[in-house]
């Protein structure tokens, strides 16, 4: 006898409207301009946490790890610390939000970063989970994270 797996009436068959989409891309910008004036505690404010990161390092071993508000704001501190400087740094975005329900959301990112005349192309995910009403980030995935904003120096 072969065992059945029924998936959840919760998300199934769900197609985003208008709204939806127009939601995400609203919450992206508001997160993306925060993020070029270097603004760091209301990009924090955006996020529900504790934050899943789920990245790898340079040796190429994945990890998934759990941020507190204060790992996230001192990582994204270094991170932006440039920002709305001589030369900041730009990004060109192009985000394909995947829908699972009216209330998560994984979106792709497939960008390009300019930062003192290099450009880079960079992919990364978020997951965005609606709570009482507003898009808040809980999971960010991308490539080449491992050990950033670790205080204890493990990766």
């Amino acid at each position: 006898m072969t065992e059945q797996h029924v998936m959840p009436a919760a998300g199934a068959g769900f197609t985003p409207g208008e709204e939806d989409l127009r939601s995400v891309t609203e919450w992206f910008a508001r997160y993306d301009a925060l993020a070029a004036r270097g603004e760091v505690e209301a990009m924090a404010g955006m996020a529900l946490f504790p934050l899943n990161v789920v990245t790898d390092d340079a040796a190429g071993e994945g990890s998934a790890e759990s941020w507190d508000r204060e790992r996230f704001t001192a990582t994204m501190g270094e991170v932006t610390a440039g920002a709305g400087g001589d030369s900041p740094v730009t990004f060109e975005s192009v985000r394909t939000p995947h829908f699972l329900t009216a209330s998560l959301v994984l979106v792709v990112t497939d960008a390009v970063m300019t930062a003192g005349g290099h450009r880079q192309a960079v992919r990364y995910a978020d997951l965005l989970v609606k709570r009482d009403g507003a898009w808040r980030f809980q999971t960010m995935i991308q490539g080449g994270w491992g050990g950033a904003g670790d205080t204890a120096g493990a990766a």
